[in-house]
């Protein structure tokens, strides 16, 4: 699904991505762990094409096409989805509209009608159950007054209905209560199939327990310096990074 090769990315000027090398497979979920500073975020936005951040050298082949020469709403319409570390409001829009707005142009993208009102708001009423998400807030403005944590339950109902291919969790799990958590990480797990895969971006091995990754990568310094199984987020837990950082 997903080939990163030798990717080099900057911001700025300072080079955050000094050669990262990652191959995401149909139906694997990847985690990806590491210190502050070390690059995640960067990954993820550059992913996704955040104009900020331009790649110097690499290249990302996303189930055969170059990533890196689409549009960011391109890479959406392909089916990449990016849950945000910290969604942003975006008053005067209200969720209803902005969701039917955003699948519609999807359906445009493949090829395919848009859904009637009826059928969109029985999608809608469909997937919001997935996490919980209270009626009254898809009728507000987008995160609008949301608290952290119906901020993140939004960002699940948001890819349960654009039903991405790849999904990348950024830091979802911050500031999320036990029960927030919960409810979120098995609202992704609903979502998962043979077909679907996804990049877990955490600090912390609690997400990790819900979501249960095939493969753990520890990046660090703009590399993916290790990866492992599970019992690598554990061992991380326990341990820190510094014995990964004296073994290089």
């Amino acid at each position: 699904m997903l080939e990163i090769r030798n990717l080099h990315a900057t911001i700025n000027g300072k080079e955050i991505l000094k050669g990262v090398d990652l191959t995401v497979r149909d139906g694997e979920v990847h985690a990806v762990m590491g210190t502050n500073g070390a690059g995640k975020s960067t990954l993820s936005n550059v992913i996704v094409g955040n104009p900020a951040y331009e790649v110097t050298e690499g290249e990302i082949i996303f189930n055969g096409k170059d990533l890196l020469a689409l549009k960011p709403e391109e890479r959406a319409h392909e089916g990449i989805f990016l849950s945000f570390q910290q969604p942003v409001e975006i008053p005067g829009v209200s969720m209803t509209n902005f969701m039917r707005a955003a699948l519609n142009a999807k359906r445009k993208y493949l090829g395919e009608e848009p859904l009637s009102a009826g059928d969109f708001l029985k999608l809608m009423r469909e997937k919001r159950k997935i996490v919980e998400l209270d009626s009254k807030l898809t009728s507000r403005s987008v995160n609008e007054g949301f608290s952290g944590g119906e901020k993140k339950r939004n960002e699940i109902f948001q890819m349960a209905m654009l039903e991405p291919k790849l999904s990348i969790l950024d830091e979802t799990d911050s500031g999320l209560d036990v029960d927030a958590l919960r409810i979120v990480a098995e609202g992704f797990n609903s979502l998962r199939t043979a077909e679907t895969s996804a990049i877990v971006i955490t600090h912390y091995q609690r997400l990790l327990d819900y979501l249960r990754p095939d493969i753990v990568h520890v990046l660090l310094d703009g590399r993916i310096v290790k990866t492992g199984g599970p019992d690598l987020a554990t061992e991380i837990e326990q341990r820190g990074f510094d014995w990964i950082k004296e073994g290089l």
